[in-house]
């Protein structure tokens, strides 16, 4: 915050805004600093784009994946709700003579979490990779029966 703007500019205020800034700084650098692991699923999440659709009956998830077998594409589902698409995309292998001289497409891991909504059927889910393209379908669990109310005779005492 910037004390300058409430018309407080004394040396004082300012010797503590700059404390209190360094002392937040060293906190972030020791506390909360990211993990290796963390920074790299960040990265592979965010170059992974999905478009995912609503049908009546069905969730259906859609992703890039040109170049890729299916042996390299892994769907699975964790914690019970939590679909989880991963994989890698590996450098082809040089051949005798060949260099590149640019490299553009990207080669790595990749990876996509999606939590599912809570009529998702978990037990029902397909996966199609046609022409680098995987579409992944999540059925709709059916809607719940309304309860009809119960009727209670009364009897007369």
């Amino acid at each position: 915050m910037d004390f300058r703007l409430l018309g407080l500019d004394a040396p004082l205020i300012h010797t503590l805004h700059h404390v209190l800034d360094s002392d937040d700084a060293d906190n972030n650098k020791s506390v909360s600093a990211p993990t290796r692991t963390y920074v790299r699923d960040a990265r592979a999440m965010a170059s992974t784009p999905a478009d995912v659709k609503e049908y009546p009956n069905s969730y259906v998830f859609v992703i890039n994946m040109p170049g890729l077998k299916s042996g390299d594409i892994k769907v699975q589902v964790e914690d019970d709700n939590v679909l989880q698409i991963s994989g890698e995309r590996k450098r082809e292998e040089e051949k005798e003579g060949a260099k590149y001289v640019r490299m553009e497409r990207r080669i790595g891991k990749f990876m996509r979490k999606f939590t599912l909504p809570d009529n998702a059927n978990t037990d029902k889910i397909s996966a199609v990779c046609q022409n680098g393209v995987l579409t992944v379908t999540v059925e709709k669990l059916p809607p719940p029966e309304p309860k009809k109310p119960k009727t209670i005779e009364v009897k007369i005492a």
